[in-house]
């Protein structure tokens, strides 16, 4: 039954995409509005403790960025330790001649140059073993004769920390000749295979230029700035960094290097008052934000954020408003898609709501006059199909194979010349039932007993002319005798096993018939001793006439067609044969009273 009904529509709009535009101007408009006189009328409120933890998020972040930086190099250096040819190169090794350390030298800096190829960042990469042996990112790197390697800070913390990466303060790198860069170094202990045995120290010198960009691009007010200091309190970075080193500048050190992780203090002197918020890196920087209170508090800075509080109340009220509408709006269309699933299923008795005469409700209207006409069509094509099949099954079953039915009458024939007259008597009267079956107008299906009757007499024709050749039996059980069949469904498995399995065949034929009820089903069996047949004469027997058009009559295939179309594709036909030794056909069909 059709459901479609006019509503009032909502907006006086026709088109669905107007009605929207709509709704949505009309609600952004009074959200932005209601949300403006409301922030107007805010006074100025100390935002302190809001400042001190936006302070702090943002240093969270520095730290962050600091840190997968740090990382990065770190990496850089698991790679170094891991490497085969810089473990050989400054292991305690005296089979090396000049040219394999010369091979193992271009190897070595072939790989840090790579590495400096695609990081800007690293001023030089170099490896110092305690064997002597010294690499780097060049190919020839003289060094400085008045630096003393083992007095390089870098390489004396490298040795105690045993192992672990060490961070240094910046310093003027001059280990190499003529070279003096302002850098930041990463230092760490290589050991042998076993991890035990100490083999020499890595280096990578990393330029402050990153540092700086990372911690100078932060925003924390006109007069805020980030600084980094190391665990002993050494300025790592700082944006007025000449100040703090000529001493016209002071930083509150102490009170950053006793500040624990994530805290924050407030000074209060000369400069005015400031927040401090403080985070700790895991090699033992410290990550300094400093925000003057002034600036954040602000009316400026009162009202933007008085103006994101109530923001987010209208923008609470306007998704509730939201999801209302949209609702309203999208129920149509998700009526008709699920209308639409239930059409895919197969059910298509369906007819969907139709609201407003919009869009959608056309788009409706057009799938409930598509479905219908499906419907029609899907009926008038399976009626149509299911006469034709019905007509010419029946038409199929209805045919006697002429050859038979010759065969029979000229048997009768010579029967009655050699004045046989109880066989062509019996004979005839088994030929009359046998056509009694076959053209009667009764309804297709049958008691079991009257097929076990039609294949009693079908087979005893055959056994009179081929007496010397065929034996039967048929055994089927009582309790099947009084539910229904397809008629003649029996026959053209006999047939079959007569004219193509015992015919033929030089030793006497014998044919069974039985009927047995299981739990969901009967079964009839009918099994010869006959030829038997091929796996490609069994594929070949069961094909559609359109693949395989030499069956003529009622055959195999037939019967196979006409029980799953009375009784559906769970029940069928299964032949099983063997070539020289039988075949063994099996019919399954639903147990009816």
């Amino acid at each position: 039954m059709s459901r479609d009904r006019l509503r009032y529509p909502l907006f006086p709009l026709k088109s669905i995409q107007s009605s929207i535009s709509f709704a949505f101007s009309c609600l952004i408009l009074v959200a932005i509005v209601s949300t403006s006189l409301i922030s107007y009328q805010l006074s100025v409120k100390a935002v302190e403790k809001n400042a001190q933890g936006y302070i702090e998020e943002i240093i969270k972040q520095v730290n962050t960025n600091i840190q997968s930086y740090v990382d990065n190099m770190e990496n850089i250096s698991l790679l170094a330790m891991t490497n085969k040819d810089v473990k050989y190169y400054i292991s305690d090794n005296n089979f090396i001649d000049s040219e394999g350390l010369r091979t193992y030298e271009k190897r070595i800096s072939d790989l840090f140059q790579a590495i400096l190829y695609t990081r800007k960042d690293i001023a030089n990469i170099m490896v110092f073993g305690y064997n002597g042996r010294f690499v780097s990112d060049r190919r020839i790197t003289p060094l400085n004769p008045n630096a003393k390697l083992k007095e390089q800070s870098w390489y004396a913390d490298a040795r105690a920390a045993g192992g672990k990466s060490v961070i240094s303060a910046p310093h003027v790198q001059n280990i190499i000749k003529n070279e003096y860069r302002w850098v930041v170094s990463l230092s760490r202990e290589l050991k042998s295979t076993d991890g035990i045995t100490a083999e020499g120290v890595f280096l990578v010198d990393l330029n402050l230029n990153v540092i700086n960009d990372l911690a100078s691009n932060i925003n924390l007010g006109q007069k805020g700035y980030v600084f980094i200091v190391d665990d002993k309190g050494n300025i790592v970075y700082h944006p007025q960094q000449q100040l703090i080193n000529s001493n016209l500048r002071t930083e509150l050190i102490p009170e950053v290097t006793a500040a624990k992780s994530g805290t924050s203090f407030i000074a209060d002197d000369e400069e005015g008052k400031r927040i401090y918020s403080v985070q700790n890196t895991n090699f033992g920087w410290k990550i300094v934000g400093v925000a003057y209170t002034d600036e954040l508090i602000a009316s400026k800075a009162s009202l933007r954020n008085s103006i994101l509080l109530y923001a987010l109340c209208g923008l609470a009220v306007s998704l509730v408003i939201s999801i209302w509408l949209s609702h309203r709006f999208s129920k149509p269309i998700k009526d008709l898609q699920a209308d639409m699933k239930l059409v895919e299923r197969g059910n298509f008795d369906i007819q969907t709501e139709i609201g407003q005469m919009n869009e959608i409700g056309q788009l409706g209207r057009t799938f409930n006059m598509m479905v219908g006409r499906i419907k029609t069509l899907m009926q008038e094509i399976i009626q149509n199909q299911e006469t034709k099949r019905k007509s010419e099954l029946q038409l199929l079953q209805a045919q006697i194979n002429p050859h038979f039915l010759y065969n029979t009458l000229d048997s009768i024939v010579w029967m009655a010349e050699q004045k046989q007259h109880e066989e062509v008597v019996l004979m005839t009267s088994a030929l009359a039932k046998l056509f009694r079956a076959s053209i009667t107008k009764d309804k297709e299906l049958i008691p079991i007993r009257i097929e076990a009757e039609h294949i009693k007499n079908y087979l005893l024709i055959q056994k009179m002319r081929y007496d010397s050749q065929l034996d039967y039996e048929i055994d089927f059980a009582d309790e099947i005798m009084g539910y229904k069949t397809l008629k003649i469904l029996l026959q053209p498995f006999v047939e079959n096993a007569i004219y193509h399995g015992i015919r033929h065949n030089p030793e006497k034929g014998f044919i069974t018939v039985r009927g047995r009820k299981h739990s969901d089903h009967i079964a009839f069996e009918v099994e010869d001793n006959g030829q038997g047949m091929t796996p490609e004469q069994l594929h070949r027997l069961l094909l559609p006439y359109e693949e395989d058009n030499r069956n003529k009559g009622i055959g195999v295939r037939n019967v196979n067609e006409r029980i799953q179309l009375y009784f559906g594709h769970e029940y069928s036909v299964q032949i099983r044969s063997e070539l020289e030794v039988g075949t063994c056909v099996t019919i399954r069909i639903p147990i009816l009273d």
